[in-house]
């Protein structure tokens, strides 16, 4: 089926085509019809399905009829979980927008950067807003700009955003749009957290859920299961890379003195890589994701602050230094490569520490991966250390959230 078969404008159909994309995923299937006539979409699709384009492709060309005043005003309101997929979408914006008669005016709002800039970009208006709840809400305060025109509302990931702990901004943001909005709600998985939210929001939605059960991307991708100690995870990641000669890698940490300590450790065996996490300021983690874009470095190592936006095309390889705590969060990480088809390879480093944890990963996922050692890195610890018996599994040890309710507490007893 073309593009063009699902009501997309020439100009969109025909860039679609350029850019190789031969024929729409399901997801897309289902969704860009339903934009396209105004509808709410309650869309639920496994990693690297598509839902960009899902939601982009029809918006633009909703918005590429002419504009009924010369008074340009926030008309699309699009609400992300992090900076990278902020980025990520409004580049997806101008990569299948660029043959439309009308210019479309995109910014992209987002912290960890001046916000001078940003309130630069907004004077005269704009068509489409990308933004991070919270950078969004500070500049509503400063009056930078305004929702009262809004049209259509996005929440891409939204089971991120509330997983990060965004509901009150949400809520926040949701109190200055318009009484009526058609809004997209699109995520990967949908915890009652987000079916909460998809009820309290949507309007008679058409329901889109595709790949979920199945999840299709695994039959594109072969997975490994090496067996080592932890003080032998930096050394085997070495060795990998020198041996298996991977042009380019992304590999997973659970903490940001995890990503720089590989990467110094990297550096040292001579190994071009780059950290990735919420600690650095947004023009280091710009200029980390466009050198590993650019293939100036092999290795990218990231916490999962970047999970959700990372678009690497053939992406080869992703390594699993740290196991995700959260099992739903294994096919986030993993779904960087294997994507539109391509074949991928997903490595994890088991400890004694995490087994029973990747044990719960195959069970939630319906999937085994055979166990492997390699001469030289094999496992020489075999019993868990006392003190975390669980090994990091999401719920058997305290978070934040617990660490500060159980201050609290004991404040409270005192």
């Amino acid at each position: 089926m073309p593009f063009a078969a699902l009501g997309l404008s020439s100009p969109l159909a025909n860039t679609a085509a350029e850019l190789g994309y031969n024929e729409p995923t399901p997801v897309q299937v289902a969704a860009i019809p339903a934009v396209l006539r105004g509808a709410d979409v309650w869309a639920c699709a496994a990693t690297g399905s598509g839902k960009t384009a899902a939601f982009v492709m029809p918006i633009l060309d909703r918005l590429s009829a002419p504009r009924a005043t010369a008074e340009r005003t926030v008309r699309v309101l699009v609400l992300v979980p992090t900076r990278e997929l902020a980025m990520q979408i409004a580049s997806a914006v101008k990569r299948y927008g660029r043959a439309l008669p009308l210019q479309l005016k995109t910014c992209v709002l987002i912290g960890g950067v001046s916000e001078n800039p940003q309130m630069m970009a907004l004077r005269g208006g704009a068509d489409i807003v990308i933004a991070t709840p919270g950078r969004l809400l500070d500049l509503l305060r400063k009056n930078a700009l305004t929702l009262d025109h809004v049209q259509v509302l996005v929440l891409d990931e939204a089971d991120r955003m509330l997983s990060l702990g965004f509901g009150d901004e949400l809520a926040d943001v949701r109190g200055l749009l318009p009484p009526v909005v058609q809004t997209l709600l699109f995520s990967a998985t949908f915890p009652p957290k987000v079916k909460a939210l998809a009820e309290e929001l949507l309007r008679d939605p058409m329901r889109v859920h595709v790949g979920l059960d199945e999840s299709p991307l695994l039959a594109t991708l072969a997975q490994r299961a090496i067996e080592t100690d932890v003080a032998k995870r930096t050394p085997l990641l070495v060795n990998l890379l020198r041996t298996l000669d991977w042009p380019q890698v992304l590999v997973f940490v659970a903490s940001r003195y995890g990503a720089d300590h590989v990467v110094e450790k990297l550096a040292n065996a001579r190994i071009t890589a780059a950290a990735l996490h919420g600690e650095l300021s947004q023009g280091r983690r710009t200029d980390a994701l466009a050198d590993f874009k650019a293939r100036r470095i092999q290795v990218l190592v990231a916490t999962d602050v970047a999970a959700r936006g990372i678009d690497i095309a053939s992406l080869p390889v992703v390594v699993n230094y740290d196991l995700p705590r959260s099992p739903t969060d294994y096919l986030h990480r993993v779904g960087r490569t294997a994507r539109a088809g391509e074949l991928g390879l997903a490595v994890n480093l088991l400890t004694v520490e995490n087994d029973a944890h990747f044990r719960l990963i195959e069970k939630r996922h319906q999937f085994v991966v055979q166990r492997e050692q390699i001469a030289g890195f094999e496992r020489t610890i075999h019993t868990p250390p006392a003190g975390d018996p669980h090994g990091g599994i999401k719920g058997k040890r305290p978070n934040k959230k617990d660490k500060a309710r159980a201050a609290a507490a004991a404040a409270t007893r005192k």
